[in-house]
């Protein structure tokens, strides 16, 4: 009995790490779960990643245990052991008990873009013919979705028009017209449930022009979204994920023209 006890305490004294950036969703999620972690003794420090010399440890973590997450990452600076993304509580114990949580597998590159609603028959079949072979190459990624429940999703009919970052640079003129522009799109694809709407998108850009413009924070460094990360076209049209995450603002907004297969 006091073996076990002397091992769980000593689990609990381990110094673990919980990187997270403002204004990540799946960051605000996971955040209740490790503050009902960190009250039952275990000693996790969270770490915001706008903090260079945060970003800096997160890297060099990384890199040690040639490991590549976004945020939210919960890793233990001391095996790499580690939970890439949101997870449930159950997951978290697991990781908590010593285990490292492996990323689920990705493809090995993007899949066809998926055809426009309104394509043409000859379209749609020389689409189907590439994702076919597209999916028997990445065989290894067992959530693939069969053609045709990929083309069950809405498509867009076109492509939407591609919005500014919401850096310092951003002007309210180019918000304006981007928004003419994309409510124009919006409107004509409101057979599509998942779209953000205008208003909505232009308000999350306004906030980050706003934050970088003060100089609160710098722009956030390339590195994975880490929200299943193997989310793709074929997987879960309407969830896809980008490889790269410049800041918050950008990534929801690459996140709607990769979900309607823009590149």
């Amino acid at each position: 009995m006091a073996n076990k006890k002397t091992k769980k305490d000593k689990t609990k004294s381990q110094e673990l790490y919980f990187f997270y950036s403002v204004g990540c969703a799946f960051c605000k999620k996971l955040e209740p779960l490790v503050d009902d972690l960190i009250a039952e003794g275990n000693n996790i420090l969270k770490l915001d990643t706008s903090d260079d010399d945060n970003r800096g440890l997160k890297k060099e973590i990384e890199e040690k245990y040639d490991k590549q997450c976004g945020t939210p990452w919960l890793v233990n600076p001391e095996n790499g052991n580690q939970v890439c993304g949101f997870k449930e509580r159950d997951i978290l114990d697991k990781w908590i008990a010593g285990e490292d949580i492996p990323i689920p597998p990705r493809p090995k590159t993007r899949a066809p873009k998926v055809p426009f609603h309104g394509a043409s028959d000859e379209e749609v079949n020389k689409w189907k013919e590439e994702y076919n072979t597209w999916k028997d190459d990445n065989s290894h990624v067992p959530t693939l979705l069969p053609v045709e429940d990929v083309l069950k999703h809405a498509r867009p009919k076109s492509d939407p028009p591609p919005p500014p970052l919401g850096n310092f640079e951003t002007t309210q003129t180019q918000i304006d017209e981007w928004k003419k522009e994309y409510t124009k799109w919006y409107d004509e694809n409101r057979h599509i449930p998942t779209l953000q709407p205008p208003d909505i998108l232009v308000q999350r850009i306004q906030q980050q022009a706003s934050i970088n413009k003060e100089g609160l924070n710098q722009p956030a460094p390339r590195e994975p979204l880490s929200d299943n990360p193997q989310t793709d076209d074929a997987t879960r049209v309407s969830k896809y994920a980008i490889g790269d995450r410049m800041d918050h603002i950008e990534a929801k907004l690459n996140k709607l023209m990769n979900h309607l297969g823009v590149k």
